[in-house]
């Protein structure tokens, strides 16, 4: 049965709605609503919330309940963090919410909001050790990992909207007094230097992705596992000091909205980047909506593995027949692994990988439509934001997928993000899924394994079955030209 979860995100700089439905077997945002509102808006100065931008949340919180009343959704969690948390008239504004929307908005105290982030992270990323960083408007969070477990998790009063309000960054002068107010709050947080990768989410940190992949001309399919360099990072704050507050939201990548605010949060990040020694960051296209969702998905809040329930969840949304899909994927392994075990190529465990996550997507596009279905499914596996998978291999498996039926793979639009050697992996992976597709045209698994032998510069492919293997024999054997250009060998099948 389908459920729906509305998660109501009541940030400092803006709120935000996402409307999760999920099953059993799969879970997608399906609708959200964002609104800028700046609650914190002069909380910085005055410790309260002010009237104007009171109102501009209650009037939120209305549209909000509105919405999920009229859109059927019953199950709705509203949830407040840093502004309302820190303002001294939070009573007042609770009260006024539940009076005026219905809604009992939960104020999270700091490490709760540091856990929500910590959960969208590690249920999006393959990060096991480590630092999470959740930047929102008011306070900044800091969760240490170690196994893909939190061993300690901290708040720092560091926001974007805050730092804007206190700092006002972009002369020399006030843009060093913020990373110096940076680098004393920080230094209680000794275990940042402990080594391991930085991931970060959060409004801020998803504009500076996107920005740093359109500055670097980079195919542009989400920022989902998108790594921002420390030197990417600065070539944007010397970008934002050089421009006016009301300029900043014109760089390509940047959100009108968050123009004003996006260079302190950019120091903040840069600051904690300096403090732990992290060369770069990782982006998640998650945030706390997700985070909480999660918490409700899994038993303990985590996936038990991130790329392959995301490759599962992405195949169960669209009707995936899911005998043909898994036997594919087990067939492309098995011959992948076969051909590596006679040294055709090096074998690779991440490679392998690509090659089940191709062989179980490779027909999704069937439901868009049949024709030109391999095509289809390169572009649902590019705009799903494959969670745990870098855009560097998103974009194979969506390349793989996209040349499974016929022509020569080609990483066309895509060659900036691969790296040498990507071109001969591309090769691979569509040869074996493409092979495996054939031996599974009939659609009824009855090529159940397939036996491989190399003999005087010739691969042989031994099909054991249940059935007639002519029709796949014969359509396995017109991928000769791709087999060998993969594997330089030639292909005889029996």
């Amino acid at each position: 049965m389908e459920r729906r979860l509305a998660v109501i995100d009541c940030g400092s700089n803006s709120f935000r709605l996402v409307v999760f439905s999920y099953t059993d077997t799969w879970w997608k945002r399906t609708d959200e609503i964002h609104e800028s509102v700046r609650v914190g808006e002069g909380l910085e100065g005055s410790g309260a919330l002010q009237p104007e931008p009171m109102e501009r949340a209650l009037e939120t919180l209305e549209l909000y309940a509105h919405f999920c009343a009229a859109t059927g959704v019953d199950e709705i969690r509203p949830v407040a963090t840093s502004a309302i948390r820190d303002a001294s008239n939070q009573a007042e504004f609770l009260a006024a919410a539940r009076e005026r929307s219905g809604l009992e908005v939960e104020v999270l105290p700091g490490p709760a909001e540091a856990r929500y982030g910590y959960l969208a992270a590690v249920n999006t990323t393959t990060l096991s050790d480590g630092v999470v960083l959740d930047l929102g408007g008011g306070s900044m969070q800091l969760t240490r990992v170690v196994g893909r477990d939190a061993v300690d998790a901290r708040s720092w009063p560091l926001g974007a909207v805050r730092m804007t309000e206190r700092f006002a960054p972009g002369k020399k002068k006030k843009t060093e007094a913020l990373r110096e107010h940076v680098a004393a709050e920080l230094a209680s947080a000794e275990w940042l230097s402990e080594g391991g990768r930085l991931v970060a989410v959060g409004g801020t940190v998803r504009n500076l992705a996107a920005a740093a992949q359109l500055a670097a001309d980079l195919p542009s399919y989400g920022i989902q596992g998108f790594c921002v360099t420390r030197e990417a990072l600065r070539d944007l704050i010397e970008t934002f000091s050089s421009l006016a507050p009301e300029e900043r939201g014109e760089v390509p990548g940047i959100k009108a909205s968050r123009g004003d605010l996006i260079l302190a949060g950019a120091l903040v990040i840069d600051g904690v980047m300096e403090a732990g020694g992290f060369d770069a960051l990782e982006a998640t296209e998650a945030g706390l909506r997700e985070g909480v969702f999660f918490e409700r998905r899994h038993p303990d809040g985590l996936s038990s593995d991130v790329r392959r329930d995301a490759v599962r969840n992405l195949a169960s949304q669209y009707d995936t027949d899911f005998a043909h899909a898994e036997h594919v994927a087990r067939l492309a392994l098995e011959l992948w692994d076969a051909l590596a075990a006679h040294g055709l190529h090096p074998g690779e465990a991440a490679e392998r990988e690509l090659v089940w996550a191709t062989g179980m997507l490779h027909d999704i596009g069937v439901a868009v439509d049949y024709d030109d279905h391999h095509k289809h499914s390169r572009y649902l596996i590019l705009n799903a934001g494959l969670p745990g998978f870098s855009p560097r291999e998103a974009a194979l498996i969506g390349q793989a997928a996209r040349y499974h039926r016929k022509g020569t793979p080609s990483p066309g639009e895509f060659s900036p993000v691969l790296h040498d050697g990507d071109r001969a992996a591309l090769d691979r992976i569509a040869a074996c899924v493409r092979l495996a597709e054939q031996f599974e045209r009939s659609r009824d698994q009855s090529v159940h394994d397939v036996e491989v032998s190399v003999l005087n510069g010739t691969a042989e492919l031994t099909l054991r079955a249940s059935g007639d293997t002519r029709i796949a024999r014969w359509a396995a054997e017109r991928q000769s030209d791709l087999f060998e250009r993969a594997f330089g060998r030639g292909l005889i099948v029996r």
